[in-house]
């Protein structure tokens, strides 16, 4: 395993050094760096070109001013290099400091809608693989061909229309018209209908809950005012956790393993005591804190499964720490929606909280909390957009793997055996079915530092994808070549980290030296 890890990296490193010089190469014969300067009427003009040559190097041949710029490259890969020198732009800024601020912006702007689109795309189309050809397969596979062909520009225009400025004019009274409560509560009753299926019977009785469900939701929180004070509070966190319980067991578990199911539901009644408990270190929260409080109720969840025991501890402990996770999740969402009040106050806020521009608010004044509410409310809109057109390749190459791995004879096997339809998905099928989804997946996690490029301009983020763009019109080498580099170190190591989840999803495949 190590010696071919080795190989592979020594393999990358010199792709990575061959690509780069071509890349050099092309940007330096796409275009003049000077030609602004060129049509510059100042007077100064022939000191400007001279000052540009000088920084860019551009009295050099492009062939060796590649390996200037290769030089202070190597400096950022060496594990302990004191310095990092990728250049400067044509404007004077350093390119590793163009780079940090730009990697910052996309990492907050894609990972988010990234790993959604990912647990959401696979999840649909493991179940719509279960009931193919069903009206729930249809009305996704409808559902995500349809954002998927949606221009992105034009989708993140309506978000910002309907997302942010009407939902901001229905904050200022937060009244919800009959209409709109008996308009939801169909929609939510034609949902459940479709995921309930079976025969008339069992439809309509799922639409007149999914109806309830929601328009009794609407009613209440229209007429509590809790939009304008929102919260979760123990009561909904311990019902909610209890439904939790029961669904994470069944999915890791089943429901027959009661010892695991007591483990889940003890740790949500040690999460409903937690509420309480941790509220004063709540007040002064950082990241590192949450961060650490979090592993600490994995570790509690561990504990609760190992001492309950029964014949599986395993599925005890990871049911009862993934319970647990979710509930102090709930619990840290419950203390962020009591920050909302403050936050919809805020002189710079002025009681239109959902952002359509930026990263942030400028000059916004305030705690941990407040500070999450305003990134929160900044990152919602481009999330959705980028959430909303990946769920397509998502679940297509999930619902097609489930499909092929449900029709081969190790799944027939296991059916004749006994076991529960459960086991013989969770355990069996899905893993399977993640296999060749690790490449796509690995690639895209790879490729999100890469920025996106339409998003990040209709949402007016400076990310890699600005960079890279501007560099491009301004024929400007060092920041292209900055971009080139950290996307192409991560589309290197993250090919390698496919590999190696193989042996992980599938003990067939063995990696060799």
């Amino acid at each position: 395993m190590v010696t071919y890890i080795v190989r592979r990296l020594l393999t990358a490193v010199l792709i990575l050094f061959g690509a780069s010089f071509l890349v050099y190469l092309l940007t330096a014969a796409s275009g003049d760096p000077l030609q602004d300067l060129r049509e510059n009427p100042a007077p100064n003009r022939d000191e400007l070109i001279r000052a540009r040559s000088e920084l860019l190097n551009l009295d050099v041949p492009a062939p060796l001013r590649y390996f200037y710029w290769l030089g202070g490259a190597v400096k950022c890969l060496a594990p302990f290099a004191a310095t990092c020198d990728l250049g400067q732009s044509i404007q004077g800024e350093a390119v590793t400091d163009a780079l940090s601020r730009a990697m910052g912006a996309t990492i907050l702007l894609v990972t988010t809608a990234t790993l959604l689109a990912i647990i959401v795309g696979i999840s649909l189309g493991i179940i719509t693989a279960l009931r193919q050809y069903s009206s729930l397969d249809y009305g996704v596979t409808f559902m995500a061909f349809l954002f998927f062909s949606l221009p992105i520009f034009w989708l993140a225009v309506l978000l910002k229309e309907y997302g942010a400025i009407g939902f901001n004019n229905f904050l200022a009274d937060p009244q919800i018209p009959l209409s709109v409560v008996l308009s939801v509560g169909a929609a939510s009753g034609l949902i459940w209908v479709v995921f309930a299926g079976g025969n008339a019977r069992r439809r309509i009785i799922a639409f007149v809950a999914g109806f309830a469900a929601a328009a009794g939701l609407l009613f209440v929180l229209g007429n509590t005012g809790w939009f304008s004070t929102p919260s979760l509070g123990p009561v909904v966190i311990a019902v909610t956790g209890v439904s939790i319980a029961y669904g994470v067991t069944l999915l890791s578990a089943g429901l027959k393993n009661r010892k695991a199911l007591y483990s889940a539901l003890i740790t949500v009644a040690v999460g409903v005591i937690a509420y309480y408990a941790v509220q004063p270190l709540l007040n002064s929260a950082t990241w590192l804190m949450i961060l650490l409080l979090a592993l600490a109720t994995v570790a509690v969840g561990c504990l609760i499964g190992y001492l309950m025991g029964g014949y599986d501890r395993g599925q005890s402990m990871r049911g009862a720490a993934l319970t647990g996770l979710l509930v102090g999740g709930l619990i840290v969402l419950d203390r962020f929606m009591y920050a909302w009040p403050a936050y919809m106050d805020n002189s710079r806020i002025r009681d239109r909280p959902i952002a359509t521009v930026g990263a942030s608010t400028p000059g916004l004044n305030g705690d941990f909390w407040i500070s999450g509410v305003d990134t929160f409310t900044h990152l919602l809109l481009p999330t959705i957009a980028l959430l909303l057109a990946s769920l397509a390749s998502y679940s297509r190459y999930s619902r097609a793997s489930m499909l092929e791995i449900m029709n081969m004879d190790y799944i027939r096997t296991a059916r004749a055996k006994g076991l529960s339809e459960r086991t013989v998905v969770m355990r069996h099928a899905f893993r399977n079915a993640l296999i060749p989804l690790a490449t796509i997946v690995a690639f895209d996690i790879g490729a999100l530092i890469g920025g996106a490029v339409i998003t990040e301009q209709v949402f007016a983020f400076s990310g890699m994808g600005q960079l890279f763009v501007q560099a491009l019109h301004r024929v400007d080498p060092n920041p292209i070549m900055g971009f080139f580099l950290v996307t192409g170190i991560l589309a290197l190591v993250f090919n390698l980290v496919a590999d190696l989840v193989y042996t992980v999803l599938d003990p067939r495949v063995r990696v060799k030296s």
